[in-house]
């Protein structure tokens, strides 16, 4: 069975965080995505490691960041 099988409704499946954090500052850049999403660790001294800490902590910010990824493969 096919991972879209097991979660056909969830565009997120088999997809990580790490992934969507990595693709949004290559996309954006700290600065925009920043801006998009205003979080500290999006603006002061960004980095992968301090984001993936904060949003798994964060659920609320979490669907922030999930949101735009979503926005941004729209594109």
């Amino acid at each position: 069975m096919s991972e879209k099988q097991t979660q056909p409704n969830n565009p997120l499946h088999g997809i990580t965080l790490e992934k969507v954090i990595t693709s949004l500052v290559k996309h954006y850049g700290w600065g925009e995505l920043g801006i998009h999403v205003k979080i500290r660790c999006f603006n002061n001294d960004p980095s992968v490691k301090s984001s993936l800490k904060f949003l798994r902590r964060n659920p609320w910010a979490r669907t922030k960041v999930e949101h735009l990824y979503l926005e941004m493969l729209r594109e």
